[in-house]
């Protein structure tokens, strides 16, 4: 996905990627980055690509960076959706493509850092061009049981369907109801993305995919922080907006959790460990995702309890040399 210009033409301008699973240090990592930048006389901007973390409504379940601890440094796309707003992979990538060529306009280094994998990989490779789907078509689908959803998918979209997870909901019904609506699967549609701008940069990516129980271990303590930093308020003023329960951001981890311990339906115990248990799971299909969708030749560092600090000068070699 990385392009470096011939000698002959101009070199296009340069993007920064950190990704990996929810608490494995991208955003510190990001952070050094950008001061590492500063101390040649670069700006680096850190723009957000995590799906949590668009949302206005939750700093702190997605572990939002404060002021403070922005250190200084720049950061956009962080809190720039409103809960009531669905953000879609689509949406989030035309505002960072918009963003990355502010960034480069002023002569910065946009510096993205996230989990979300859908996000990145429609920023560099564009969207598929698919039509509107037949409102008919979407009712009966999202009105079907989930797994009556999968099944019928497994017979309609068998590859699609091999690739998701039985019970994503989600995904499962985008799937069936783009065949239905087009006739064309999800994967065929794929093959006509447009406007991505992978060809326009020069891409340095860095993947933290690390040790598993090192990672699971921080998910757990993030989850129990969380409660301590203003969670459980985050949820209950969330829940007085009597948004729609479908909306991303009520599905948001944490969010579902602490919503049934609000409504007496959970006891703390419970509410913590599912919250816990939800927070690793989510690690654990994030950490997949990226070691199966990324292209091999990105960097990849395993961080993990006898880890030193990340060197940045290894990691962007290539970009503090430019």
């Amino acid at each position: 996905m990385s392009i470096v210009n011939s000698p002959a033409g101009p070199v296009a301008p340069s993007v920064a990627l950190i990704a990996g699973p929810t608490a494995s240090g991208k955003s510190a990592i990001a952070l050094a980055l950008a001061k590492r930048l500063a101390a040649d006389g670069r700006r680096g901007v850190i723009v957000n690509a995590d799906s949590a973390q668009v949302y206005a409504d939750l700093g702190v379940l997605s572990a939002r960076p404060s002021e403070e601890e922005m250190g200084g440094i720049e950061h956009r796309l962080f809190g720039a959706w409103d809960g009531a707003e669905a953000c879609s992979a689509a949406a989030w990538a035309a505002r960072a493509k918009a963003e990355i060529a502010d960034i480069h306009a002023s002569g910065g280094v946009p510096i993205l850092v996230g989990g979300t994998g859908l996000y990145i990989k429609v920023l560099l490779e564009g969207i598929a061009p698919i039509p509107e789907i037949d409102p008919a078509v979407r009712a009966t689908v999202r009105a079907l049981p989930e797994d009556a959803a999968y099944a019928l998918l497994q017979v309609e979209d068998p590859e699609r369907a091999t690739e998701l997870d039985p019970g994503d909901r989600q995904r499962i019904a985008r799937a069936l109801e783009v065949k239905r609506s087009t006739g064309v699967t999800l994967a065929d549609w794929q093959l006509a993305k447009a406007g991505g701008i992978a060809e326009d940069i020069t891409l340095h990516p860095l993947l933290v995919l690390p040790d598993r129980t090192w990672l699971y271990e921080r998910c757990d303590l993030r989850f129990e922080a969380m409660l301590e930093s203003g969670a459980i308020a985050e949820v209950e003023a969330l829940l007085a907006r009597n948004l729609d329960p479908d909306l991303p951001v009520m599905r948001a981890i944490g969010v579902p959790e602490i919503a049934a311990f609000l409504a007496d339906d959970m006891e703390p115990e419970a509410m913590i460990a599912t919250g816990q248990q939800a927070t690793r799971n989510y690690a654990k299909r994030q950490f997949t995702w990226f070691r199966r969708q990324t292209p091999e030749e990105w960097l990849r560092i395993a961080p993990g309890p006898e880890s030193e600090n990340i060197d940045i000068e290894a990691c962007f070699a290539s970009l503090l040399r430019d």
